[in-house]
């Protein structure tokens, strides 16, 4: 299993502390992160890959300085977004998956194979030559997510993927998630969704309040909401 660090690490933007002095180390497979809106838990998740970096401290992943070695650590993470509009980047549905293999420099066979896989693993085979943005809501995030774990990477970070979802799309989406082998950190506002996960952090004005079992984590975050 991969290893996720922070070392005291703080974020700002625009001036505003979104992250405080964060220090965590993530080892186990399958790692929930909640908290209300603004309290800095995507921006967490964002410092994963790289995707922001931080003002102070530092994110390390299998210890690559994600500031510093960006581009290892993005082939080491995959993320999926809330909006999966905004990685949806190909005209069809086959296409956009093998986007995602474009840095890998397989040869053609191999790519294709990959890019079959994953959309018969999703339920997107039929669909291959369809306009990606023409799917539904839950066939582009299946879509997002098949486009992320084609490359295969070690971890999945996953940003409220299920919030623009109605309830059955979205329990299809967690499905997969809860299927897959990679080490998983997903952000979500759906409490259920972390019921079975190993380690679960709250996170509230940019800082960790409450770290451990789901039950823990979640009473402690029904606690604060009260």
């Amino acid at each position: 299993m991969s290893e996720i660090v922070f070392e005291q690490v703080t974020h700002r933007y625009d001036g505003e502390v979104v992250l405080s002095d964060v220090s965590l180390r993530l080892a186990e497979r399958r790692i929930g992160v909640i908290g209300a809106n603004g309290s800095g838990k995507s921006t967490l998740a964002r410092l994963v890959n790289g995707l922001v970096a931080p003002t102070a401290g530092r994110v390390l992943v299998d210890g690559l300085d994600v500031a510093r070695h960006g581009r290892e650590v993005r082939r080491r993470v995959g993320f999926v977004f809330t909006n999966p509009d905004n990685q949806i980047v190909m005209p069809t549905v086959r296409e956009d998956v093998a986007f995602s293999l474009r840095r890998l420099r397989l040869d053609a066979a191999d790519a294709a194979a990959r890019v079959d896989r994953a959309l018969d693993r999703f339920g997107l085979a039929e669909l291959a030559d369809r306009p990606a943005h023409r799917l539904s809501g839950g066939q582009k995030q299946l879509l997002a997510l098949a486009a992320v774990l084609v490359a295969e990477p070690a971890i999945v970070v996953a940003d409220e993927p299920t919030t623009l979802l109605d309830a059955r799309n979205a329990q299809l989406v967690e499905r997969h998630f809860a299927e897959l082998d990679q080490q998983l950190v997903l952000v979500t506002h759906r409490l259920e969704s972390v019921e079975s996960f190993d380690r679960v952090l709250v996170v509230e004005g940019g800082r960790i309040v409450a770290d451990g079992s789901p039950a823990e984590a979640v009473g402690a975050y029904r606690n604060l909401i009260r």
